[in-house]
């Protein structure tokens, strides 16, 4: 008996999910403001479950990675450098030691996430890393940094992969850009809540035989501990495997709910590796243009140098204090917060879906900012604008990511392992490029790392419209071979309309055997 009832509700849950595939072709102005509001009273319940529990953890999560990677710049300019001697290039050591241990463990920590549930694995990663930062406060040498950078790095490379993998597998096209921005909106606001906390605790120098810098890493432990706990409750693994107390009232249904949409948006089930799979993915373009697309997006602009801060440092006229030259260039962060919501609702909503106009706007920001300030002799107010500004490049990571889940979705292990290489490639050349063009003695003027973002942010903007050009070609090229196939086999076809409470809100191509719909 209670086996026919699993089976009714599997069946149930296949019928409402068919019932409430997203509009196409006429959509209600409110989906503009949020995509849930145009959906079924069902979809729109679930995905507030969803929503409420996953995304709430990826912010945070990212806010925290973000907030602990970002401290090594804040102290060094509020007393590191002077108490520890470090008039060289230790900084971009330490950076470097950190990205070295980023880029080892993403593709492997991304592979581990198609074999075990991420729910346990992304935060025992996220403790470890909290526990690492409490112990930055007790170094006294450069060689205990570069140590303990790499390890923060190596645990911290399961985050940011893991979970656009995880969010990947949730959500629909209509939804996915809004959520991966929002995700990615976290790391400029931990960007700038490190700078307002470097401010705040440097007041605290000489308590408990802590230094002003030394609190800092001290306050991001206690801050991130918990929330690397919470990942425990809250995180829901991927359809395939999940089962999340949330969905506790009809938890199978909403499960099987959850698998539906993601079949009827062509994402596939994990399957096993094989060598015929593995040589699929390598030979295939999306691997090495979305990868590139992403390194020249994360390697275009200068968010992980401390230039604006260095700037504000080097200024006599006037000077600025301790709390103002780290408050200050939050106002960057501001700017990526408010443009990175504007390009996920914009390609969400406005341009159904496009991921690659933001792109390329963000593109054309950094090459106009960043030519200013390789000139350097250029008006005050105008560098200052410049430095500002240049946060409308900073945000195009989750329009990055979706795209890549939208070209990768009929392949999970595909879809996992260019997630993770796009990430790792981006940081493997984030590990040598600050060495050559961003080194800390040419600080503030970095005339070399300018010029060298001006033309990746131009070789961003070439990938992007590659990208899309290639998806356009793959997209006809698949349709044509299906229409081929079918007319060999089929003797008809039907479509068959989709409706809700008689409201038709989409088609669907059906052929006479296709087993998940009745032909009426």
């Amino acid at each position: 008996m209670s086996t026919t009832a699993s089976i009714d509700r599997e069946q149930e849950a296949d019928s409402k999910a068919a019932q409430v595939v997203q509009e196409k072709v006429k959509r209600r102005w409110v989906s503009y403001f949020w995509d849930t509001f145009d959906k079924s009273p069902e979809e729109r319940r679930f995905l507030f479950k969803i929503d409420a529990a996953l995304l709430t953890f990826a912010s945070l999560g990212y806010f925290i990675k973000y907030l602990d990677q970002i401290n090594i710049n804040n102290a060094f300019v509020s007393g590191m450098k002077e108490d520890l001697g470090l008039y060289g290039n230790q900084l971009n050591y330490m950076q470097t030691c950190w990205t070295v241990g980023y880029v080892i463990g993403e593709i492997p920590s991304n592979i581990i996430l198609t074999r075990v549930r991420p729910r346990y694995w992304i935060p025992t990663m996220e403790v470890i890393w909290a526990i690492l930062t409490f112990s930055l406060s007790r170094c006294n040498t450069a060689t205990q940094f570069y140590v303990l950078r790499f390890f923060i790095g190596l645990a911290e490379s399961t985050f940011y992969p893991g979970m656009q993998y995880i969010i990947g597998s949730w959500y629909r096209k209509d939804e996915l850009a809004k959520r991966s921005c929002i995700f990615h909106t976290s790391s400029a606001i931990g960007t700038m809540f490190s700078g307002y906390l470097m401010a705040g605790v440097y007041s605290l120098g000489g308590k408990a035989g802590f230094k002003g810098w030394q609190w800092l890493f001290l306050v991001d432990g206690i801050i991130s501990l918990p929330i690397a706990l919470l990942g425990y409750i809250v995180l829901p693994d991927v359809p395939e495997i999940s089962n999340p107390w949330y969905l506790s009232k009809e938890a199978k249904q909403e499960v099987a709910f959850a698998r539906k949409r993601m079949e009827l948006e062509g994402r596939k089930n994990r399957a096993p590796y094989t060598w015929t799979k593995v040589k699929k993915i390598m030979s295939s373009w999306h691997i090495y243009l979305l990868t590139l697309l992403y390194v020249t997006f994360n390697n275009g602009n200068a968010s992980g140098q401390p230039v604006f801060q260095q700037w504000l440092k080097d200024s006599t006229n006037p000077k600025y204090t301790v709390s103002q030259i780290n408050t200050y260039p939050t106002s960057t962060s501001g700017v990526q917060v408010v443009t990175t919501l504007i390009y996920a609702w914009t390609s969400d909503s406005i341009l159904r879906g496009a991921r690659w106009p933001p792109i390329i706007f963000g593109g054309v920001m950094n090459i106009i900012c960043y030519i200013s300030l390789a000139i350097w002799d250029i008006p005050t107010g105008w560098k200052w604008a410049c430095f500002i500004l240049a946060g409308c490049g900073g945000g195009l990571s989750g329009l990055c990511m979706a795209w890549a889940h939208e070209i990768c979705a009929e392949d999970n292990e595909e879809r996992a392992i260019v997630i993770g290489s796009m990430n790792e490639m981006a940081y493997v050349f984030q590990a040598w490029l600050p060495l050559i063009v961003w080194q800390q003695v040419e600080a503030p003027k970095y005339h070399k790392g300018y010029i060298a973002v001006t033309i990746i942010s131009a070789i961003l903007i070439v990938a992007a419209i590659a990208t899309r050009q290639l998806q356009i070609w793959e997209t006809r090229s698949k349709y044509n071979a299906e229409g081929e196939a079918e007319d060999r086999t089929s003797d008809r076809s039907d479509t068959l309309l989709l409706q809700d409470n008689g409201k038709a809100v989409d088609t669907v191509h059906v052929t006479p055997d296709d087993k998940r719909f009745d032909l009426k």
